[in-house]
């Protein structure tokens, strides 16, 4: 009877700017100060041909494209390095038959898999990617540190602004940041629920319609209570 595999599939999620590189950066790292194999990988990082973080802090990985065999890939460095784990940064970019290829990774060869990425795209929508790492990683983890959107409140969204407008179409692959919008076409801000559906709002011609004030301050209408006698008379 074959023995089931005791390695797992973790996906760790979170928005732009909660520390998703730094955080896979730190397990190779810790992975690696043990002395086991690990394979670095990544999708449209700022730097090509590695996974960087926002603090500075990066290392050379192997750049995943679209016709990609992660299962072949994590078998031939198996075979030829040894392969105890792999770190995925930007998985949200892999496609839904290369997660599969990490299930098989974790199941047939006992390689841990690390996947980070985002949730939503810009249309507020799941990543093909990501919805399928939540269908079959082993467990999933929200990123604790929390970003925040202009308002102050919790940021759930990703809104991609084209010369500072919030838009909703194009290709969900576009690299841009979170940085200085003067010196870059795309770029992309953090946003709570509401700021982000309110710039969809707007930019769909939707009014939204909010009580003006709560109904404890409206102004109550005095109404003159009549006696029975005065009813009958």
């Amino acid at each position: 009877m074959t023995s089931l595999s005791q390695a797992t599939l973790k996906f760790f999620f979170g928005t732009m700017g909660s520390g998703k590189s730094t955080q896979a950066l730190q397990i190779r790292h810790n992975l690696t100060s043990r002395g086991l194999h690990v394979l670095l990988t990544t999708q449209l990082d700022r730097q090509a041909g590695r996974v960087s973080s926002r603090l500075g802090v990066s290392a050379e990985a192997e750049i995943i494209t679209a016709s990609s065999d992660l299962f072949v890939l994590a078998s031939q460095r198996r075979t030829r390095a040894g392969l105890d784990a792999i770190v995925c940064d930007e998985a949200q970019f892999y496609s839904p038959e290369q997660i599969e290829q990490l299930a098989r990774v974790v199941d047939l060869l006992e390689v841990d898999v690390f996947a980070f990425g985002l949730l939503t795209s810009f249309q507020g929508e799941l990543f093909p990617g990501s919805q399928r790492l939540l269908e079959l990683a082993d467990e999933r983890s929200e990123l604790q540190v929390e970003a925040r959107c202009f308002c102050g409140r919790r940021a759930t969204h990703n809104a991609r602004l084209v010369d500072g407008r919030q838009v909703y179409a194009g290709a969900l692959m576009v690299v841009g940041d979170t940085g200085d919008r003067s010196d870059a076409d795309v770029v992309y801000e953090l946003r709570c629920r509401f700021h982000w559906h309110q710039a969809k709002w707007e930019h769909e011609g939707h009014q939204l319609a909010l009580p003006v004030e709560p109904a404890s301050r409206r102004p109550m209408i005095n109404t003159p209570i009549q006696s029975d006698a005065e009813v009958r008379t």
